[in-house]
């Protein structure tokens, strides 16, 4: 058998499917909570426990995105041109969520006015030109003309905030949209945070902007968008309790149906841990009733219909409830994923409706959209062009990072260690269902090498799986072990012969791990992408995991630590004298598993992954098989270096 072989055979496992096994458990964990959510809201009979259950909403969804930044600084907003157009001009504004952060913005007002009116907030999707495209145009046409006014605004990455551009390009080195989203996102994590804690900063502080304005009625304001404008919209119904009124628009549909189309989701659409509350997306719709909503559907969306429908329908009995049976309706279109011209026409006949108390139908034939560059608020349509030291969400998170490094510098050095492994091992622990491990060795070769496979349970449902190597001299003896965690496991094993032959020659045998999702457990593709590229089954899995408050870090530190005891089991293994080998960024398994089981011993560590910290600072990464490596609010409580200092003379560094 060549090393060739090797590096293959672990996907030759005759006695139990291993490429499936870690989607089923994530979809089995899963469906479990799902069911528990759909018991929860069943429960729900009267008023009074509706309001209990929207309390728990949004405080659990502002937890689970880090809370929100401060709503009290200025917004110093200009207008800095404007537009008139028949029936109605466009103001061009830019206005300061945060301090040195800006938003773009177009708002439209209808002539005539004569007293403050309803408002609509247009938060758009993933669309390059964002407030300016033409599709969102005719959707704010379609409103200003049913007598509205309408606030239009760019979000992150989009329009003419591109946090990554490039004045010496004239481009971005980070694609625009979910590129970026997801870039800068996953740095969030680490943070404790996700990237929609802007997202919703930026539109509630789009709400205090219509609100200054004395065209508007305060108390008559409501949201639309959709795909991620649906997205912000339905944070917008969960947390801003001065929404009067809501359209989501192809968003809405439930987690279930949609965690079965196998597609990730881009990044402030990851709302950690709320699975595991059991909530779903009738949990969006519930914190708006009795008020009026307006889900707005195509019929030929990757967001499931049927979920959609569903969703609607399991949430009708809340607002009968309430007496207010009419304030939710649904309107579908026949179409691909799209704010569509039928969309709009009901988007503004509803809003007309709901607050301005008029039946109004507008006529999509005359409306047209204009040349995108008349609408810009910046003269090169890229802030980053004209503008110095404007801040992104980048920068917001280098601020959240010094914070929480001066938070655990200051905590008592002993005081500070022992809380920060006991959240440690909290994490890897979290939600494990250990399983006897029935472990299955058998020796496959003897030649230079004596090779031995081995298989065991891990946790229920999930096989671990390893590789045993010891120089044919030391066949019979039992030997000190050494286990070596790398990118790529057994499948990786030419990369490291000179070392491996160095290790067995010297007395050691050497198991090489494979960890979850590696080997002959690399889960089956759920759609067209690489496995480890952005938005491939594992980037898809590792998102339901932090759904469900987990993460494929935590889980393959697990692994670790259950190695251990299968070692101890091994034939011909010494596991008292158990050394750690760890190369390259997936080591990070290891330094983890290390730092909360002192039985490990020793860790050496090649080509470390330097540290969490030093991620969230690095403009620019590889975005490759990067999101395995999240450990959710891991700077909150500690970073490797930390781990490192604390292991002192048992971590070797090359």
């Amino acid at each position: 058998m060549s090393f060739f072989d090797i590096e293959k055979s672990s996907a030759n496992n005759y006695f139990h499917s291993m490429k499936d096994q870690f989607q089923r458990l994530v979809y089995g964990r899963s469906e479990e909570v799902f069911a528990a959510g759909d018991a929860a809201r069943d429960k729900i009979t009267n008023m009074k426990q509706l309001e209990e259950r929207r309390k728990l909403i949004r405080k659990t969804f502002i937890s689970s995105i880090g809370g929100l930044p401060s709503m009290n600084t200025p917004l110093k907003s200009k207008v800095v041109g404007s537009i008139q157009e028949k029936g109605f001009r466009i103001e061009k504004i830019i206005y300061e969520p945060r301090p040195n952060a800006l938003v773009t913005a177009n708002l439209y007002i209808p002539d005539g006015l004569r007293k403050p009116t309803g408002a609509v907030l247009f938060v758009c999707g993933h669309n390059q030109q964002a407030k300016h495209a033409s599709e969102y145009q005719i959707v704010c046409r379609h409103l200003v003309n049913a007598g509205l006014i309408v606030l239009a605004q760019d979000p992150i990455g989009q329009g003419e905030l591109f946090s990554y551009y490039e004045k010496a390009l004239k481009n971005t080195t980070v694609n625009w949209g979910t590129g970026e989203h997801d870039h800068v996102g996953a740095q969030c994590v680490v943070l404790g945070d996700s990237i929609a804690r802007y997202f919703v900063h930026d539109a509630m502080r789009g709400i205090d902007y219509l609100s200054s304005r004395p065209e508007v009625d305060a108390k008559r304001i409501g949201v639309t968008g959709n795909s991620g404008g649906g997205t912000q919209t339905s944070m917008m119904m969960m947390e801003d309790p001065r929404i009067a009124a809501a359209a989501p628009a192809t968003f809405i549909m439930n987690r279930r149906t949609y965690m079965y189309s196998g597609g990730a989701q881009d990044a402030e659409q990851i709302w950690p841990g709320m699975t595991a509350k059991g909530f779903d997306h009738e949990d969006i719709l519930l914190p708006m009733c009795p008020k009026p909503v307006c889900v707005l559907a195509v019929t030929y969306d990757f967001f499931p219909i049927e979920g959609t429908r569903q969703t609607v329908e399991r949430c009708r009995r809340f607002w009968e409830l309430s007496g207010k049976a009419g304030n939710l309706e649904i309107v579908e279109d026949t179409s691909k994923h799209a704010y569509t011209p039928k969309l709009a026409r009901a988007a503004a006949r509803f809003f007309s409706q709901h607050l301005l108390d008029k039946e109004i139908n507008v006529n999509s034939d005359a409306i047209e959209a204009i040349e995108p560059s008349k609408l810009w608020c910046t003269p090169s349509g890229q802030v980053k062009e004209d503008r110095t030291g404007i801040r992104f969400v980048f920068e917001e998170n280098q601020d959240r990072l010094s914070e929480f490094e001066a938070l655990r510098k200051n905590y008592p050095v002993e005081r500070g260690k022992e809380s920060a492994l006991r959240w440690l091992k909290e994490q890897i622990l979290f939600n494990r269902r250990p399983t006897n491990l029935n472990p299955r060795f058998w020796k496959s070769r003897e030649e230079e090498f004596c090779v031995e496979n081995g298989y065991w349970w891990s946790q229920k449902e999930v096989i671990n799986e390893g590789v045993l190597f010891r120089n044919f001299r030391f066949a019979e003896k039992k030997l000190p072990v050494t286990l070596a965690v790398w990118n790529g496991g057994t499948t990786a094993i030419r990369q490291h012969l000179g070392w491996l032959r160095k290790t067995c020659e010297s007395g050691r045998a050497v198991l090489v791990l494979n960890v979850t999702g590696v080997g002959g457990s690399e889960p089956n593709p759920l759609n067209a992408v690489a496995p480890h590229a952005p938005y491939g089954v594992m980037h898809k899995l590792n998102d339901d995991l932090m759904w469900l408050g987990d993460s494929i870090c935590a889980m393959r530190a697990y692994d670790v630590l259950r190695t251990l005891e299968a070692l101890r089991q091994w034939p011909g293994v010494d596991a008292k004298d158990l050394r750690v080998y760890a190369h390259g960024a997936q080591g990070v398994y290891a330094e983890l598993a290390t730092a909360v089981e002192p039985g490990l011993g020793s860790i050496e560590l090649h080509e470390e992954f330097e540290g969490f910290g030093a991620w969230v600072k690095a403009r620019h990464y590889d975005v490759y098989g990067s999101r395995s490596l999240l450990l959710p609010g891991v700077l909150r409580h500690l970073d490797l270096p930390d781990l490192r200092k604390w292991r002192g003379k048992h971590y070797l560094k090359n």
